[in-house]
């Protein structure tokens, strides 16, 4: 198995910036849970006011062709934790364990790895979803020191749920049983998260936080604040009733509860600045927000009403843009450029390159490369790189986009996969098929495509493009 070597060589990339900071910058890492493209005001959204996210991306760099690992959970977690694209991690789906978690991540080493190895603190707060309780990858087996949140994707569809988990131990909430309403996880997880920081700022050694918040993820639950009713004013209301016994629970407006759940989720990245500020940190602290997929239409999400993926077609679970390409803001006060955008082609496994150069360690297998000239110098970068992804739900697919062009690969688990291709620079949309007039490179992405998928057990294709 080859993987692009990471460039560790740090300070000949940087020049002297990372010299300059004389202690070793926080890092905040807000990860969204179904927040589509277009979800948010710094990349088109009207009709949801997310002032935070708004100041965020004035105050740092907003990346306008970012990816995500994947259009589905799991898989894209792993690769942002282990900087492996889908071809190549160990998690591919979302394959539940039963009676709670998912297949185990497999012994990669993390980014929480990289950052204990460089004297972090670490902790995660929100949706783990990359291993089963005991399974010997839990985040405690997995480099952090902490952790507060679900384990399985499952149960993280509830937000009264009957149990968390702090570290290795349930947190119980009875008060939430026979679908009562009374301690709410997200502010739970929340409070966790905010303590987290404040105990590293006052040991005064520097930390990373994963703030893998489950907002906006069904089921559409909240608690009917102020949030709720200024949305229930705002909107076209939209009641949904579940359509089979297991689905999602009934919602009285579902435009209303999403809309304040993403307004929520802007809250709290307020109050996570707010609170760096308190702290006197916040300008050594890089704060990064994205999302972990595409939109979805569960529980009575309406992705067409709010224009959530923007320009892009697709959504949660297609390889199209809209499934896969995601918001990514970075700020890092007085080193990134405020108010910059840029359009290097990135993805989430770029992430475990870029902080090991940060944290200044030995190069490691990866998928990625490092985004630091980006962050740090406005660089648009390998423009014409390639990246990869696939799915194993819905027939099976593949997709690959190299600079302009794009192919996506459906029905790999069938006897007749189509092939499409695109160019995105012209059609961002996907609209326009151009696999007939261009052979040629059909041809080219189709076997590159193939060469950068291994075949996995635990996650075959019913009729593998690949031969062993």
């Amino acid at each position: 198995m080859v993987y692009r070597p990471i460039v560790s060589a740090t300070l000949l990339l940087t020049g002297g910036v990372l010299m300059a900071q004389q202690n070793k910058p926080n890092v905040v890492f807000i990860l969204a849970d179904d927040l589509g493209y277009g979800d948010i005001s710094p990349y088109g959204q009207k009709l949801i006011e997310t002032p935070h996210l708004q100041k965020m991306a004035e105050e740092g760099m907003r990346f306008t062709d970012f990816y995500a690992g994947c259009s589905v959970s799991a898989p894209s977690r792993a690769s942002l934790m282990t900087g492996l694209h889908t071809g190549h991690t160990q998690i591919r789906g979302n394959k539940e364990i039963k009676p709670e978690g998912q297949a185990p991540m497999g012994d990669k080493p993390t980014l929480a790895n990289l950052f204990k190895q460089a004297g972090y603190q670490t902790g995660i707060f929100g949706k783990w979803g990359l291993g089963y309780p005991s399974s010997g990858t839990e985040p405690l087996d997995k480099g952090f020191d902490t952790f507060t949140g679900y384990n399985c994707q499952r149960e993280s569809h509830l937000y009264y749920p009957l149990h968390l988990w702090r570290d290795r131990d349930k947190v119980l909430f009875p008060e939430n049983g026979h679908g009562a309403r009374r301690t709410y996880s997200g502010h739970f997880i929340h409070k966790d998260a905010l303590r987290f920081i404040e105990q590293s700022a006052e040991k005064k050694e520097p930390f990373f936080a994963m703030l893998t918040y489950t907002l906006p993820h069904a089921e559409l639950n909240l608690p009917h604040d102020s949030l709720y009713k200024h949305y229930r004013q705002k909107l076209e209301p939209k009641p949904w009733t579940s359509k089979w016994e297991g689905d999602y629970p009934n919602t009285e407006d579902a435009h209303a509860s999403f809309a304040a759940m993403v307004a929520q989720l802007d809250e709290y990245v307020g109050e996570v600045e707010a609170k760096l500020k308190q702290l006197g940190i916040a300008d050594n602290t890089i704060v990064i927000f994205a999302s972990d997929n595409g939109p979805h239409r569960e529980g009575g999400a309406d992705p067409e009403y709010f224009d959530s993926n923007g320009p892009l077609r697709g959504i949660k679970r297609d390889l199209y843009e809209g499934g896969i390409r995601v918001p990514l803001i970075v700020k890092w006060p007085k080193v990134i450029k405020a108010g910059s955008t840029n359009n290097s082609p990135g993805a989430f496994w770029d992430f475990y390159p870029t902080f090991a150069a940060l944290t200044k360690q030995k190069a490691v297998a990866s998928d990625g490369i490092n985004l630091l000239p980006a962050w740090l110098k406005g660089k648009t970068i390998a423009p014409e790189r390639s990246l990869y992804w696939e799915f194993h739900e819905s027939g099976g697919s593949m997709a690959i986009r190299q600079g302009k062009w794009k192919l996506v690969a459906l029905g790999l688990d069938t006897n007749n996969p189509k092939y499409e291709l695109y160019d995105l620079s012209n059609d961002i949309g996907e609209t326009h098929d151009l696999s007939s007039q261009y052979p040629q490179i059909l041809k080219k992405l189709k076997g590159k495509m193939e060469r950068m998928h291994i075949p996995s057990q635990l996650f075959p294709f019913k009729n593998e493009l690949t031969k062993n």
